[in-house]
């Protein structure tokens, strides 16, 4: 292990360690990227995902499908213009950072460049 771990941007605590690409502080259960502590310090920090249009997504959005997506194991895959309701961003794999459910294909995850904010 080594000495120059950041301490909690949080809490301050000093008994931080790494899990994967994040840091974890055990004290008060606090998870961040180790790049996002000194956009932290500057007044930022949280990550800003923007739809194919530019428009700024949050939890709980309404969004459009502008573009037809194959489904793998689906005969007919998403049209375009399937609204999808009550997002959820996350941190996924290979850009896919909307988490939703989707009437007749069940939860899947989609990229934020391919739906319009609602």
């Amino acid at each position: 292990m080594s000495d120059n771990l950041p301490a909690c941007p949080q809490c301050g605590g000093e008994y931080t360690y790494e899990m994967d690409a994040l840091m974890v502080c055990p004290e008060c259960g606090h998870e961040w990227a180790p790049a996002d502590a000194g956009a932290a310090g500057a007044g930022g920090g949280e990550r800003v995902v923007k739809d194919s249009v530019g428009n700024v997504l949050n939890d709980g959005d309404t969004v459009t499908v502008v573009k037809a997506l194959k489904v793998k194991g689906s005969a007919s895959g998403i049209k375009a213009g399937t609204k999808v309701r009550n997002i959820r961003l996350v941190d996924g794999v290979d850009g896919h950072d909307i988490d939703c459910r989707i009437e007749g294909f069940g939860a899947m995850q989609l990229k934020s460049s391919v739906v319009k904010k609602a």
